[in-house]
This record gives structure tokens, C-alpha cells and sequence, in this order.
């Protein structure tokens, strides 16, 4: 290699002593000049190159050769690039070649529009740092004869391409120092377009200093912003930058396993590649230019009839792989210029080559520099950059990107990949999806937080030296994730117990903590999806619905024989009570009013007498209160308008007392009285709390606090919870407040799904679950701010409940019909539930009560009446039944005898001697009280032949006047079925009665005396 740098030295030497475009030995010379930077070796060897190579190629140049003049100046001089340049126009040249940056190119740009040079520019980007587009002068005149050889800067096209297909909407930039970002203005207003929100940051070239400035100004709230932001970033770095940044961020603790940075930049070889792979702890994606490749070897380095040396076409080669890009395009740009020179002579429309002066204003531009710029706008080559030509507004616009992105496997572990293509002409040529995380999860093991929670998350087995193995629910569903995209996970249990709460200093605690700690990826176990949990981590699609349950023991039946008692309250019954003597008071006097005012005889609708006994008042009162009837006769309005108001007042109250009983009853047969928040709050028998920090207690918190909620029951309910601190009622874990209720009347406000379970699998059956559903709200993976696998993980949770998969396990965590059933306890009975004898044992004993005080009542009675029946002389009476009397005259009139002839024997009708017995006052009004009814005496005739039925006629009965009938004693049928004993009366003879058409039988003359049957 050096000894053919040499002979090229040698070559340049002996050419540059030559004239310009003279003919010596039929050779044309074409001489060019050349301006590079100081640092650019390369540049000037791949000139030197490029011009060897044409040497030796006789279809282009057959008889011409080319001849260069190079210059070389400091990087970022303007105007040494312009002195250098008037050197080589005063020296003669047909066209010039630039490799310099943005500044020198702009000069050169405003020289060689005067002096009507054809210029070719190859931009160039100092120590590998992204390169920004020149924005070159316009020219005065329209006429501008600088061509860009390479493409303008197309990574904005890609990396907005890029962001959109992997759906990012919020990520950071950090571009470095050298790097002029005021070439990212189109992608930040693309951006904005889209919504997305981007951050811009420089990184200096000490970036050590970048991070310990960030661990010393920011807070720790704000450095958990900041790590959230490292998830999603763009480097615009030189690959020396960039790979110290990326282990700084890892050393650091900012970068995490969902991390995913892009880096972009169009000069990064292989080696680069993985180097920053493997140091990248997340996925990395890289965007670089690439350049067509044969895979054809003996056309590999064949170009339009051209062959370029092997040192440049054979990717094999460690020279190609340690060029930049300008130095491709330097190389093609001198093939250009070539088939401009050959196509010229071609057309014979060469012009001579004339020296310029530039220091004379009297310089004349030269003739023939447009006639040439348009023979090289017109042409076009295929080169090792691939197809080159400046028919798109003087600059060459085709280039091509390769997208590639980190791939894990079993066997290779952690490599890169190519994803899509990208060019100028068709755009994204494949799918970015391929990146992520569903098709890069092969391989990954991540890191996952738990909790124990029956039956989210337990212990399965434990032995000792070797890791835990766990079960439940929430395991069930991580593993069946696992199991569809090829991860593996590490889990560990929180060391605090806690789901995760906020903290005064900003930081989270519990499963929350580790996940922006990033010591976890992913945290699962029975953990709610919150509005302020979402502020700080990334929640997955819920894989279990949530609500608030209330667990309870099961209600024990109380045996309480007076519940009969309890639909009223004692002063109801106290005033019930009074209300009966003071009505009967009443209805005495005013019944004691309306006796003195029937002294009068009775007419004949009035009653004879009326009873005026403190005890019937009594009686008919309570008879009315029961609704039995009192069986009396009220005449006086007064009177009825008081048993019509008492008998009113009783309607209602037996009536509200039968609708509280039925509720009472009704209410004592449910099995827990509790069944609501309404209902926990308004009890007082039950102490109730929940686990503290937690969510729940958190959002009784929130709405017991809340001046604006309507409903009382929250207030009531966090005043309860929150006792003391908490520390009378809340508990510390779930565990220990399912305890507490088994051991103590309390109630446990936790996880409905947790709080079934306990019940499901309580030894006793003992413990019963009510509740509502405290809002919309689920259990879900927590994952890292900005994790790629939310998403993923979100789609595949939908699929397994679509599948009913989720179902099944649900089934199995949760069974219906268990140790203990559920279902019993919910179940509605339609038919209602028998009342058993405790619910009326006090009735009977009322009952039994009262025939135990009749008992002694009439043993007083026999005690106190004893001694007075035994002076008392018994007289023989005989005692008339009318009833039977009553009996044989309905028997003869059903059987159609009322009209015929009867025997003597059939009745006896006898007077009533009562002149004899003057009765005394008190017998008087013995009788008043039970007066012998109208009697109406209708006549009985023989039916004979020829004879008709005559009312009126003499009854003949067979009178018997040798012997007096002996005294008798007459009774008749009192209304309530009893027996009216009358005075002893005789009969002295027998007395036929003619019937009368109506009315009651005529009292007797004498009042002492009366009748009987």
C-alpha cells in the first residue's frame, strides 16, 4: 500500500510540471484542484486513488489523463479556503473538489459563482458527530455552480419515520456539542405537528460532569422525572460520545431494562455498532447510511466499465471499513468529473482553460464554465455511494438508510439485526413493529416485584438455598404471558409489605417504589390501577375486576321470647296501656248517664236496661281494643261517639302494630343486617377499619375528607377508619384484619376478591362477604414509566380473557362451591322462611299468664264467696231450658206441624204467681240487668178436613187444676250462650193464650206478676 502511495506521489509530481492542457506525446491533461481539511487524511488518499484508477481505464480516458493541484487548510477557515482557491484558479483548473465544512464551503461557494467554476462539495462532518445540512448562499444571479455530491441530510425523513411506527410521545434529544442543532428545526416542527412531546439536551464532551451536575442540582422527585425520560431518547452523538453516555447512564442507575434509545448517525461501522449495543442496558436501534453492495464478485467492483480498485469495492477490507462517508463521495465525485471531461471531448464543445486572477477586479470570469457545470448536471454515474447525479436542484439526492435493531437469542444472546430499509425514492421499505418488544422479549428475564396476597400471589414452595417458588392468581397470569412471549422473570418479594403510597419527600414506597427505584421492571400481585399510581408508573390492561368488600362473621339467631314486644317502644305500650283504663273511666260514666235516663219503661225498640258495672265498661273497652266486640247496646250518641273514636284509634294501632311486627320479623330472619357502606356506617355494634397506606384507605381518605361530597356516609366512615391515627380500627396487613374479625365484632374493609377467598377457604364457614363496588377501577401489572411492554402486555391480557382463559383461572382461585359456599349465603328465597316458636313463645306465654292469674282469681273468689254460700238455704227449683223449648218448636215448624192440631201434652203454658215475692232493690237490679226479652205467642190450630188455617182461634191445651205444678226455677239463652237464672216463680193454674198478629205478649195487670214458658 505505501509503495503504491508513492508511486502516485511520483505520478503527481511528474504531472504537475506540466503545462495546462498542452499536448505532450498526443496526451490530454485535464487539470482539477482539490481542497481538503488538515484532519482529513483520507480524503486526499481517496483522491489520489480515484485519479489512479481512471488512469488506467482507457474507455473513459483514452488519450486524456487528469492532472490535480490539492490544497489543504484548517478546519472552519473560511478565508484560507478562499486564498487557496484563488491559487488554483490563477494556476488554471477545469473544475474544483471540496471536502471542508459548512463555513469554508460557503465561501468557496461565493468564489466560484464568480469566477463561473464548476464545483463539486462533499460536506464533512468533523470526529464523527452527526452531520447538520449547510444552508449554501444563494446566488445573486440564479447561476449557481457549487454542486452538493452528497445528498442533503435525509436522518430528520428517517427518524420521524421511526418515532411514528414505534408510537412514541414523549422522548428526549441529546445531541452533541459539535453538533449544529439547527438541523433538527424541521424534525422539531414535524414533531410538533404530531403532537409529541420532545426535550432537547446538549451533552458536552466531559459527560461525566453532565451527571454529577444532575445527582447535585436536581431533587429526588425530579430525578425520577428525568429517569422516566431516559426511557425514550435520541442520541445525536459521535460514537465515542455516545458510548461513553450510554455507560454513564447505565453506571448511574437512569437506564433500566425498558429502556430504548435510538441512535442516529450516518458514519457508525460494525465495530461501533456493537459496541454500543452491548453497552446499552435496554433496546437500542441504530440508523446509518449504507451504500449498494454486488454480491457478485467479479462485477463487485465494476462500475459503468470502471473498475475501482479493490481496496474500495471489497467490504472484506479493513480500508474501506476505516473510511467516512465523505471519502465514498470524493472518490464518485472525481468519476463524475471524469465522464464530464470524456463526454465534452466527445462532443467537441471543449473550451480552454484560462488563467483567473481573483485579486483584479478587471478578472473576467471564465466562458466555458457553464457550458461545463451543465455537461456534469446532465451526467450520471454509479459509484460506490450507487447512483449519483445533480438533476435535483444542483444536488444529489439519492441516498439509502438501514435501520437496525438489538435481537436476542438462547445461543448468541444479546445482537443487532437489520429491520427496514429506508430510502429517498419509496420511504420505509419493511416494519418497524419487528422491533418491538413481541418480537425481542425471546431471551429477555425480567426483573419482578411481589407481594403476598391470598390468592393473588403465595408461597409455594420454600427450601432452603434455593429461590422461591410462588402460586396464585396473579402468578397463574404472568406465567400464561411468559408462556406466550418467550420471557423468563426473577421475583422477589418487597421488603417493606407495602403496595406503594406516596411519602412526604416525593418517593413512593412499597411495589411503587421499586418499580421507579428501577430495581424492578414489573410489579405484580393484588395491586389497584390509581389516577396517582399512573402518574408515576405504567399499568397494563386490568386482568381482574375490583371493588370494596365488607367481611363479616355470620350472624348467630338470638332467642328473645318477647320480640312480639319490640315493633313498639316501651312509652307506645306505656301509653297504650293507659289509654284503656282512662277510655273505660269514660265509657262507664257515660254509660252510668244513659241508665239514670232510661228509668222510664222501654219503648218498644229500646232495650230494657242498660249495664252500668265498672267491669263491663271494662270489658267492652278491651273487647273493642282486641276487635272481639263488647255485645252491648248503645242508645246515647255520646256514647257512640266515644267507642267510634276508641274503636278508630285501635284500628290504627293494631294495624301499625301487625305492618312493624311482619318488618321486624322480616328483618330479624336476614342473615347480617349490614349490607352497604350506608349500613356499616349507621350501626354501632360493629367496630370496622382497613389496612393503612393502602389504596383503599387512601380513597376513604379522599371522599371522607372532600368538602364537596354530598353524602355524609364517607365522612362517617374515614372518622371511624381513621380513630386514633388509624391505629385503633386500621390494621397493618390483610392478614392480620381477617383475624381481627374472626376474633373480635369487626368488620374488614378490603379487595372483594381477596376477602371471598378468606371466606372460601375459612376452616369454621364462619365468615360472610357483603359489599358494593367502590368504583371503575381493576387489578393490573405495574411496569416502569415508559415501559415498551405496556402495550404488549396490555394486547395479550385482552387476548386470554377473549379466549376465557382468564375465566378459568378465576374458576380455579375462586370456586362457588368450596370448602364454604358462597352462593347459600347470597341465594334469595322466594317462598320466605316458616316463623319458628321463639318468634311467639311470648304469646303463649302471655296466654299461659293469663289463665294462670284466671286460676287464682277464682280461687279468691271460692275463698271470699265461701263462707256467705254456705249460710245460704238452697230451694228446690226446676229449671226451664228454653233452649230445648226452642229446640222442638223449630223441629215441628221444619216439619210443617205449626199449623196443625197438637196433643195436650205438646206445651204447657202456666201463669207466674209473683205476688208472693216482693223482690228487694238489689234483686231489682239484678233483674234490670238481665231483662227477659219480647215474646211473641203465636196460636197453633188443628188442620182437619175442610177446615183452613185460622189465626186468632183458642188454642185448647189440657190444663191441669187438682195440683199445683211445683216452684221452678226459669232460665233462658242469654246472648253470649249463658244461661239468665230468673226468680223462683209458680204457676197456679194453666192459661190458654190467643196468638197475637204482632208485638210482644201483654205484660200482666199486676207488675208483680209475669210470665214464663
Amino acid at each position: 500500500m505505501n509503495s503504491f502511495l508513492i508511486n502516485i506521489v511520483i505520478l503527481h509530481q511528474w504531472m504537475s510540471c506540466n503545462e495546462n492542457d498542452v499536448l505532450i506525446t498526443d496526451i490530454l491533461f485535464h487539470p482539477t484542484g482539490a481542497i481538503f481539511e488538515q484532519n482529513a487524511i483520507r480524503d486526499d488518499e481517496v483522491f489520489q486513488l480515484a485519479i489512479s484508477d481512471l488512469s488506467l481505464n482507457d474507455d473513459i480516458l483514452q488519450s486524456e489523463r487528469i492532472t490535480h493541484s490539492i490544497k489543504l487548510i484548517e478546519p472552519n477557515n473560511p478565508f484560507q479556503a478562499v486564498q487557496e482557491a484563488c491559487e488554483l484558479m490563477n494556476q488554471g483548473i477545469l473544475a474544483l473538489v471540496s471536502s471542508t465544512g459548512c463555513s469554508a464551503a460557503n465561501a468557496l461557494q461565493s468564489l466560484t459563482d464568480a469566477m463561473h467554476i464548476p464545483h463539486l462539495f462533499i460536506q464533512r462532518n468533523g470526529d464523527g458527530t452527526p452531520r447538520a445540512e449547510c444552508q449554501l448562499n444563494p446566488s445573486p444571479d440564479g447561476e449557481r455552480y457549487t454542486l452538493a455530491a452528497r445528498p442533503p441530510v435525509r436522518l430528520n425523513d428517517v427518524m420521524i419515520t421511526l418515532v411514528s411506527e414505534l408510537r412514541w410521545h414523549k422522548f428526549i434529544v441529546f445531541y452533541d456539542s459539535e453538533y449544529d442543532v439547527r438541523g433538527l428545526r424541521v424534525f422539531l416542527d414535524q414533531a410538533s405537528q404530531m403532537g409529541l412531546d420532545v426535550s432537547l439536551q446538549q451533552v458536552d464532551r466531559n459527560v461525566t460532569k453532565v451527571f454529577s451536575t444532575l445527582f447535585s442540582t436536581m431533587r429526588m422527585e425530579e430525578l425520577n422525572r428525568y429517569r422516566d425520560t431516559l426511557r425514550r431518547a435520541i442520541l445525536l452523538l459521535s460514537p465515542r460520545t455516545a458510548q461513553v453516555f450510554i455507560h454513564q447512564v447505565v453506571e448511574t442507575n437512569l437506564a433500566s431494562k425498558d429502556s430504548h434509545w435510538v441512535y442516529a448517525n450516518e458514519e457508525v461501522s460494525d465495530t461501533e455498532i456493537m459496541e454500543l449495543v452491548h453497552s446499552a442496558l435496554g433496546q437500542m436501534t441504530v440508523i446509518r447510511q449504507i451504500f449498494p453492495l454486488w454480491r457478485d464478485t467479479n462485477i463487485r467492483c465494476m462500475r459503468n466499465n470502471h473498475r475501482i480498485s479493490s481496496l474500495l469495492c471489497d467490504p472484506q477490507e479493513g480500508y474501506l471499513q476505516s473510511l467516512e462517508v465523505s471519502s465514498l463521495y470524493l472518490y464518485d465525485s472525481v468519476l463524475m468529473l471524469a465522464n464530464a471531461f470524456y463526454r465534452k471531448l466527445e462532443d467537441r464543445k471543449w473550451h480552454s482553460m484560462a488563467s483567473l486572477n481573483c485579486m483584479r477586479k478587471s478578472t473576467k470570469p471564465w466562458n466555458g464554465g457553464w457550458s461545463m457545470l451543465d455537461t456534469i448536471q446532465k451526467g450520471r454515474i454509479s459509484g460506490l455511494t450507487g447512483l449519483m447525479d445533480f438533476r435535483s436542484n444542483g444536488a444529489n439526492s439519492h441516498v439509502q438508510f438501514e435501520i437496525l435493531g438489538t435481537s436476542y437469542s438462547e445461543t448468541f444472546g444479546k445482537d443487532v439485526k437489520r429491520l427496514a430499509m429506508w430510502d429517498s425514492d419509496r420511504g420505509l421499505n419493511g416494519s418497524l413493529r419487528e422491533n418491538r418488544a413481541e418480537h425481542g422479549m425471546q431471551g429477555i428475564t425480567l426483573k419482578v416485584v411481589t407481594l403476598l396476597e391470598e390468592p393473588f400471589v403465595m408461597v409455594a414452595e420454600n427450601i432452603l438455598g434455593q429461590p422461591k417458588r410462588y402460586k396464585g392468581f396473579s402468578i397463574d397470569v404472568l406465567d400464561a404471558l411468559a408462556k406466550i412471549l418467550g420471557f423468563k422473570y426473577e421475583m422477589y418479594q418487597v421488603a417493606d409489605g407495602k403496595y406503594g403510597s406516596p411519602q412526604a419527600n416525593g418517593s413512593w414506597n412499597g411495589l411503587i417504589g421499586e418499580l421507579m427505584g428501577k430495581r424492578a421492571d414489573v410489579a405484580i400481585s393484588a395491586i389497584t390501577i390509581t389516577p396517582d399510581r399512573e402518574n408515576v408508573v405504567d399499568f397494563s390492561k386490568r386482568y381482574l375486576d375490583y371493588s370494596v368488600g365488607i367481611l363479616m362473621t355470620k350472624t348467630e339467631e338470638r332467642l328473645n321470647i318477647f320480640s312480639l314486644l319490640a315493633p313498639f317502644d316501651l312509652a307506645v305500650w306505656a301509653c297504650i296501656a293507659a289509654a284503656i283504663p282512662v277510655v273505660g273511666v269514660m265509657v262507664f260514666l257515660l254509660r252510668r248517664i244513659q241508665s239514670v235516663c232510661s228509668q222510664n219503661p222501654p219503648g218498644p225498640h229500646q232495650p230494657a236496661s242498660v249495664t252500668t258495672s265498672f267491669q263491663s265498661a271494662i270489658w267492652i273497652v278491651y273487647g273493642a281494643f282486641v276487635q272481639q266486640g263488647g255485645e252491648s247496646f248503645m242508645s246515647s250518641m255520646a256514647l257512640r261517639i266515644a267507642m267510634g273514636s276508641w274503636w278508630l284509634f285501635t284500628l290504627i294501632v293494631c294495624s301499625s302494630y301487625t305492618a312493624n311486627l311482619a318488618a321486624y320479623l322480616t328483618v330479624s330472619r336476614m342473615d347480617n343486617a349490614v349490607r352497604t357502606f350506608q349500613d356499616l356506617s349507621k350501626q354501632t355494634e360493629l367496630s370496622y377499619g382497613t389496612v393503612r397506606d393502602s389504596a383503599v384507605f387512601e380513597y376513604f381518605r379522599v371522599k371522607g375528607t372532600n368538602p364537596l361530597e354530598q353524602d355524609s356516609t364517607f365522612a362517617e366512615l374515614w372518622r371511624t377508619i381513621n380513630k386514633n391515627q388509624g391505629q385503633d380500627n386500621s390494621v397493618t396487613s390483610p392478614a392480620e384484619g381477617i383475624r381481627k374479625v374472626k376474633r373480635d365484632p369487626y368488620a374488614f374493609l378490603w379487595d372483594m376478591a381477596v376477602l371471598e377467598y378468606a371466606a372460601l377457604t375459612d376452616d369454621d364457614c364462619t365468615l360472610v362477604v357483603t359489599g358494593n363496588s367502590m368504583s371503575s377501577k381493576g387489578y393490573g401489572l405495574a411496569l416502569q414509566h415508559g415501559s415498551p411492554y405496556r402495550d404488549l402486555f396490555s394486547q395479550k391480557i385482552l387476548d386470554l380473557q377473549e379466549k376465557g382463559d382468564i375465566d378459568i383461572l378465576k374458576q380455579k382461585w375462586w370456586p362457588r362451591k368450596g370448602r364454604c359456599d358462597l352462593d347459600k349465603h347470597a341465594e334469595h328465597q322466594p317462598e320466605g322462611r316458616a316463623l319458628r316458636l321463639h318468634s311467639f313463645a311470648g304469646v303463649f306465654c302471655i296466654l299461659a299468664a293469663g289463665l294462670l292469674l284466671a286460676c287464682l282469681v277464682a280461687a279468691l273468689e271460692s275463698w271470699w264467696n265461701g263462707p256467705r254460700c254456705q249460710r245460704a238455704q238452697p230451694k228446690e227449683d226446676k229449671e226451664v231450658n228454653l233452649e230445648q223449648v226452642h229446640q222442638r218448636l223449630s223441629g215441628l215448624m221444619e216439619d210443617d206441624l205449626a199449623h196443625k192440631q197438637l196433643p195436650g201434652q205438646s206445651l204447657e203454658i202456666s201463669a207466674l204467681d209473683m205476688g208472693s215475692m216482693r223482690p228487694q232493690q238489689s234483686s231489682q237490679e239484678a233483674m234490670r240487668d238481665f231483662p227477659p226479652g219480647g215474646l211473641s205467642v203465636t196460636s197453633f190450630l188443628q188442620e182437619g178436613p175442610g177446615v183452613g188455617r185460622m189465626p186468632g182461634r183458642s188454642l185448647p191445651l189440657p190444663l191441669s187444676s187438682s195440683t199445683l205444678p211445683p216452684s221452678m226455677r226459669c232460665k233462658h239463652r242469654a246472648p253470649n250462650g249463658g244461661l239468665f237464672r230468673q226468680s223462683p216463680v209458680k204457676t197456679p193454674m194453666p192459661i190458654s193464650y190467643q196468638a197475637m198478629p204482632r208485638g210482644p205478649i201483654p205484660e200482666a195487670i199486676d207488675p208483680s206478676h209475669g210470665t214464663s214458658i
